[in-house]
């Protein structure tokens, strides 16, 4: 099955481009885990995280751990099309290929 190639202006963001590629390889990815492999401080996160939350692209959960809580992150069904089709125009606009 093939993405429909489609530029997303929320995903194209560089910090949220990463997250969306690192969630899209994971069923979902810890909040540490995320901000570590980013480089960026907690809030930064929380900001990328909440813009794809609010798009419907990323399901944030948090659990109980050892007396604190950990935040996890996961691309939604809506997430994964999204992304798979902004990789897509990216792909084609790198290759200098019309519209599909």
């Amino acid at each position: 099955m093939s993405a429909e190639s489609k530029f997303d202006e929320i995903i194209h963001a560089p910090n949220r481009l990463r997250i969306s590629s690192m969630l899209s390889a994971v069923s979902e990815v810890e909040f540490a885990a995320l901000r570590d492999a980013l480089g960026v401080s907690d809030s930064v996160l929380s900001k990328q995280l909440k813009t794809l939350e609010d798009a419907g692209y990323v399901k944030v959960r948090k659990s109980p751990f050892e007396g604190r809580t950990r935040t996890w992150a996961a691309l939604t069904p809506a997430g994964r099309s999204a992304f798979a089709g902004h990789v897509a125009e990216l792909r084609r606009l790198a290759e200098g290929v019309g519209p599909t």
